[in-house]
């Protein structure tokens, strides 16, 4: 079986990885262009092509793969199937119509919930208990497909979206394995998506980590943990922001957003009960516990907004 890989993101990497060692033919990789980041905005590869390096596999790396030249080069191919992972582009109808078997994409959720570009961070954030990797045939629509198979994993009490995305990462690989044998054997079941369970998670955008503090204690605690490490959850607090990265919830109350701790707790109020604040980083400063922080910020702290 002749497969084509497009993908970008560190998620997909032990799949691609899992590919080649299989007794399958990965005959060419599709990723993003190269692209400045970080601060210096050094020129860096996406992290399926540094996967790759060294190795004489055949990369393609088309700005838009609805251009008529990407989508002439991968039809050249002549793939069987297209396994798609965090590529970051919808495939257009020309790309999907390409394979001979089957166009496969994998969602980091258990469709139909949470369709769309955040589903690891959306999920921890609405509090489910469990999440996974969903094998699906994709058409025009986004997550839209029928459902070839899943794979469950529960969602831990302290987990973050980093530590979530890794551990998905590691169950993916045999969920796409377990579903290419499956197409093999012409046993391959499409199970239509309920659209009455549809929930979505738009892509996140930096903003979106500003705590609201009316919120429930509960709810902060678990958007921080969510977006750990991006987007970042954060406050602004004596006009700079202040990076939160782990929290956990106290029996106390007070003005939402009012800052109740002592020299040795950094305690802020929420609408209902409040958290503790555990590990935190000041604008343009290290990451720090809440204490260390606090020998510092103390005397000047005003109410968080």
């Amino acid at each position: 079986m002749r497969i084509v890989f497009i993908g970008a993101g560190e998620i997909g990497v032990p799949t691609l990885q899992a590919l080649l060692k299989s007794e399958y033919a990965v005959v060419a990789i599709v990723t993003q262009p190269d692209k400045p980041v970080g601060r210096a905005q050094k020129i860096e590869p996406p992290p399926i092509k540094k996967a790759m390096a060294g190795s004489k596999m055949p990369i393609l790396q088309p700005a838009r793969i609805k251009e008529r030249e990407a989508i002439e080069e991968i039809r050249t191919l002549a793939p069987d199937v297209i396994v798609v992972a965090a590529y970051g582009q919808i495939l257009p109808r020309d790309v999907l119509e390409i394979p001979k078997v089957a166009c496969l994409n994998l969602h980091a959720s258990l469709l139909p919930r949470w369709r769309g570009a955040a589903p690891i961070q959306a999920a921890i954030a609405a509090g489910d208990q469990e999440t996974g990797i969903t094998v699906m045939y994709m058409d025009e629509g986004v997550d839209t497909g029928d459902i070839l198979l899943q794979g469950r994993i529960d969602i831990r009490v302290d987990e973050s979206g980093g530590s979530l995305h890794d551990r998905l990462a590691q169950i993916a690989p045999d969920a796409l394995l377990e579903s290419l044998g499956l197409l093999v054997k012409g046993s391959a079941p499409r199970i239509p998506q309920d659209n009455t369970l549809v929930t979505y998670a738009p892509k996140l955008k930096r903003e979106d980590g500003k705590i609201d503090w009316s919120e429930p204690a509960e709810a902060i605690e678990r958007k921080i943990r969510a977006f750990n490490p991006w987007p970042g959850a954060f406050m602004a607090i004596d006009g700079r922001n202040l990076k939160i990265f782990s929290a956990s919830i106290v029996d106390l109350s007070g003005k939402p957003g009012e800052i109740l701790g002592s020299e040795k707790e950094f305690i802020i109020a929420a609408g209902e009960r409040a958290l503790s604040l555990d590990e935190v980083q000041l604008e343009g400063k290290r990451r720090m516990s809440a204490t260390e922080f606090l020998r510092g910020h103390a005397s000047t702290l005003r109410v968080a907004r």
